[in-house]
C-alpha cells in the first residue's frame, strides 16, 4: 500500500447547501465510520501499465470542535477522474497514453463533466501526496498548530490543524516575498492553493495530515520534524534579504521531504 499524506478542508456542516447538509446529517446519525485502510482496484492497459485507483464508497471525514460539526467529503470518484486527466495532461512520461489511453481519457472527461453538472457546488476537499508532504503545503500551517497523534495501536502520526482563513493569509504574505526574489516560479503553486482554499466557507478548518507517510519515519524523525517552522523562518529570512539563512532553512525542510520521497524509488 502506498503511504499517502493528505491536505483536507473541513467545512462547517451548517454551511453546506440544504440537500447536502441533510445527507451528511443522515450520515452522522447512522454513525460515520472511521476510514479504514484504503482499498484499490487495478486500471490496467493493454501495454500492461496503469494505476491503482481508490474504490472506497463515498463518505466523509468528520470533526467536532466546540460542539460544531465539520465535514470533509471524500468525493473519491471526482478526485480519481480529475487525477487521471491531470496525469494525462501533464505528460510525465514520453507516452502517457500507455497509462491512460485516449478512450479512457474521453470517458473520464465525460463522466467528470456529468458529475459537475449534477453537483455544481461540489469541489474536491482533499489533496493527496504519495510518499511525502509537499513543501508548498507547509506554507499553510505554523509550528504551534503541530500535533503528534497516537492511533491507539502505538502508531504515531504527525499533523497540523488550522483554519482556511489563516492559511489564506499565510499564502498572501508568502507569494509577494517569493515573487520579489529569484524564486518567483515557486509562488505559482501557492497561488493555485489560494484559489482552491478561497472556494470554501471562511470558517472551515484545514488539516495537513502526514497520514501513513508517518509510518516511514522513526519516532525521533517525527519528533524532530518542524518543517513548517523552517519554511516560515526561511520566508522571513528571504524577506530580510538574508539569502544564506533562507537557503539553509529551506534545505533543512527539503531534505526531510526528499528523504521520504526517496523511499518511492526503493519500493
Amino acid at each position: 500500500m502506498v503511504p499517502v499524506a493528505e491536505l483536507r478542508v473541513f467545512q462547517p456542516l451548517d454551511t453546506f447547501p440544504p440537500d447536502e447538509q441533510r445527507a451528511w446529517e443522515r450520515y452522522l446519525i447512522a454513525g460515520a465510520e472511521r476510514p479504514a485502510r484504503p482499498r484499490y482496484r487495478d486500471l490496467a492497459t493493454p501495454a500492461g501499465l496503469g494505476f491503482l485507483l481508490e474504490r472506497d464508497d463515498e463518505g466523509a471525514h468528520v470533526k467536532v470542535v466546540e460542539d460544531r460539526y465539520y465535514v470533509c467529503p471524500w468525493r473519491t470518484r471526482m478526485r480519481v477522474l480529475a487525477g487521471l486527466l491531470a496525469f494525462a495532461e501533464a505528460g510525465p512520461f514520453e507516452d502517457p497514453g500507455a497509462f491512460v489511453p485516449a478512450g479512457a481519457r474521453r470517458q473520464a472527461a465525460r463522466e467528470l463533466r456529468r458529475l459537475r453538472r449534477r453537483n455544481p457546488s461540489h469541489v474536491a476537499m482533499m489533496m493527496q501526496s504519495p510518499w511525502h508532504v509537499p513543501i508548498r503545503w507547509l506554507v499553510l500551517v505554523e509550528d504551534d498548530e503541530r500535533r503528534v497523534l497516537d492511533d491507539g495501536e502505538g502508531v504515531h502520526r504527525l499533523s497540523y490543524l488550522t483554519t482556511t482563513r489563516k492559511a489564506i493569509g499565510r499564502v498572501e504574505r508568502a507569494v509577494p516575498v517569493l515573487q520579489r526574489s529569484d524564486l518567483g516560479p515557486l509562488a505559482d503553486p501557492l497561488v493555485e492553493l489560494h484559489a482552491w482554499l478561497s472556494t470554501f466557507d471562511a470558517e472551515s478548518l484545514l488539516e495537513l495530515d502526514y497520514g501513513r507517510v508517518s509510518a516511514s519515519m522513526s519516532w525521533d524523525e517525527i519528533d524532530d520534524d518542524h518543517s513548517a517552522h523552517d519554511i516560515h523562518e526561511a520566508l522571513r529570512a528571504l524577506a530580510s534579504d538574508d539569502y544564506t539563512r533562507s537557503a539553509d532553512l529551506y534545505q533543512s525542510a527539503l531534505s526531510r521531504s526528499t528523504q521520504l520521497r526517496g523511499l518511492e524509488s526503493n519500493n
